[in-house]
């Protein structure tokens, strides 16, 4: 295939892959082999809506050779395997897709494939051995998968999926099968263990959240609106989404302007007053993060990216709204100087430093959540180790968050 061609093939994938939903941000990247010996790839921590031919990078396929100042995806490597080792493949994605991610930190192979979905995934969809981003293991992983099964999917455990296809068209069919059987997956098992007919993800959480509510020990926290805010010299903008904001004064929280002050905007100034770097909060009441806020309990990451943004932990706390003064310190407090917190029975706040960063703070938990749903239904699901997700969120933190800014 023509290089600018197979550029262009590669940009044009990343856009309809962002509209899918199957990538975010800078997750993941997209390659089309041009020969039997080189391929085209997506570049390291640049956004996919504003890739140029220029930004994607011809990667010699058994050396991983490259020319020129940009820098290919870390993951060049697998992508490399995949046409050493399907010399009928040609396009090749790496998703962070939501429902494949959710079966990934379960370790285990997709079975029993039929139809439609297995003309295009194969009968089995292997899940490879977990490895960093980036790093060798992770490589050897997704090969020795490669290698015991023809399927055209691979599962990356805690991380995402790798699809292939002979073109870029059977690609994201692949990818858009994946996600299909993957749910699927999740929803037989909730179905198996709780003696009920589920037939969607809603189901799914409304099961786990009966689970959750329905123990002794739990006590429900009073629900509010969520608001969204931005901090702007020395004012902050605080208001029910879709709705006018209230203006508050950054060094008093007190209303300054604007419409009627919402109940949890006390929080919100608490925490702008307490983190100088954070200039923007978003609140999520997606459906899996609210079950997993009713928790009340603090949350350990099951995926590599919601390690990335958030750290090792991401903690609870009650936010009353009768009572803001103490219970706003509190929510505070637990934040600390991460990018997420939980607020009983209320969903998660997603700050940072911008909109954008802020916003893929929430898609991150939103998933990340979803993913710990479908963990609850499998005892031998286990969270990401302390130590590499330290490891992770202070890479992130250091290096990848810049690179991914510019």
């Amino acid at each position: 295939m023509d290089i600018l061609e197979a550029k262009n093939l590669v940009i044009r994938a990343g856009h309809e892959l962002l509209k899918a939903g199957l990538i975010v941000r800078t997750w993941g990247n997209i390659s089309c082999r041009i020969s039997d010996t080189q391929f085209v790839i997506t570049p390291s921590g640049k956004a996919y809506d504003t890739l140029t031919p220029d930004d994607i990078v011809l990667v010699n396929i058994a050396d991983l050779e490259y020319e020129g100042d940009v820098k290919p995806s870390s993951e060049k490597g697998i992508h490399a395997s995949c046409y050493e080792l399907r010399p009928d493949v040609n396009f090749v994605i790496h998703t962070h897709q939501k429902n494949a991610s959710v079966v990934s930190t379960l370790g285990l192979d997709v079975n029993n494939i039929t139809g439609e979905d297995a003309e295009l995934l194969g009968s089995s969809v292997p899940c490879a051995s977990y490895g960093l981003p980036g790093q060798p293991k992770l490589r050897k992983g997704v090969i020795a998968a490669l290698e015991r099964s023809d399927s055209n999917a691979v599962i990356m455990k805690h991380h995402g999926a790798v699809c292939m296809g002979v073109d870029y068209d059977n690609a994201f069919k692949v990818a858009i099968a994946l996600e299909t059987v993957c749910e699927n997956f999740i929803i037989n098992r909730c179905s198996d263990i709780s003696g009920k007919a589920i037939d969607t993800f809603e189901g799914v959480i409304d099961y786990v959240t009966d689970v959750i509510t329905s123990g002794e020990k739990y006590k429900p926290a009073k629900e509010f609106a969520p608001c969204d805010s931005s901090r702007k010299g020395n004012c902050i903008f605080v208001g029910e989404k879709d709705k006018s904001s209230a203006i508050i004064d950054t060094k008093s929280g007190a209303w300054i302007g604007g419409s009627e002050i919402p109940d949890s905007a006390d929080l919100h100034w608490r925490i702008y007053k307490k983190r100088k770097d954070v200039n923007y909060i978003r609140h999520t009441k997606d459906a899996s993060v609210v079950a997993m806020s009713r928790k009340g309990k603090k949350m350990k990451p099951f995926l590599d990216d919601l390690a990335q943004l958030c750290g090792p932990v991401v903690k609870c706390a009650t936010f009353d709204p009768d009572n803001t003064l103490k219970s706003g310190k509190k929510v505070a407090k637990a934040l600390g100087k991460r990018n997420a917190v939980f607020v009983k029975d209320n969903g998660a706040l997603c700050v940072a430093g911008s909109e954008y960063d802020a916003e893929a703070v929430e898609l991150v938990m939103e998933k990340g959540c979803k993913t710990a749903l479908g963990a609850e239904l499998y005892a031998e699901a286990k969270p990401i180790g302390a130590f590499d997700a330290h490891l992770m969120n202070f890479i992130y933190k250091v290096k990848y968050s810049k690179k991914a800014g510019k």
